[in-house]
């Protein structure tokens, strides 16, 4: 994860940087972050997992999606919006969409970590998603083979487990939904 700007910068001034490449580009808090290419393992973790999630959401109302598909998170009392590509993540409100984009919270959302996004996705996202009201968001990390599942419980309180290698990882928000680490990494 590399920065595009050295200061801060609006939204607007974000959109116009954004409509000049056709790189993958997010905005966070003031900051346009770029996005390198996933490498192959990462790729194919993510193949994987929308795999397993499509044909668990098959003929549902939720869908899911993978990079590059934008999400816009929207706080109008603020006047702030921040743009983010998640890796995958399942939205099961179809009126959030619009032609090229979703707005507001995903259901659920998963990243993949790789080394150079690292802190990226375990801070800065894992804090934006959690306080717009992300339900759950995994971060897969394939550099030492676990998951880390965050997910917000009844009353709005941060969970955490730890899942490693061997076991199964398990959605605290959509029951049945469950993956095996050993088929994973």
């Amino acid at each position: 994860m590399s920065l595009l700007n050295e200061g801060f910068s609006t939204y607007e001034e974000f959109e116009l940087e954004r409509k000049k490449t056709d790189k993958r580009l997010e905005f966070i808090d003031g900051i346009i972050y770029m996005s390198p290419s996933p490498n192959i393992k990462h790729q194919e973790i993510s193949s994987y997992l929308h795999g397993q999630l499509y044909n668990y959401f098959k003929g549902s109302k939720c869908k899911v999606f993978a990079a590059p598909t934008d999400v816009v998170f929207n706080n109008e009392s603020k006047d702030e919006k921040k743009r983010v590509i998640p890796d995958l993540f399942v939205a099961c409100n179809p009126d959030n969409f619009t032609e090229n984009e979703y707005i507001g919270a995903p259901d659920f959302i998963i990243e993949i970590l790789s080394p150079s996004n690292k802190s990226y996705d375990m801070v800065t996202k894992l804090n934006l998603y959690m306080n717009f009201g992300v339900k759950e968001y995994w971060i897969v990390d394939p550099i030492d083979n676990r998951i880390m599942v965050y997910f917000l419980d009844e009353g709005m309180e941060i969970q955490f487990s730890l899942v490693n290698l061997g076991e199964v990882v398990t959605s605290k928000l959509f029951i049945g939904f469950r993956i095996n680490t050993n088929d994973l990494f």
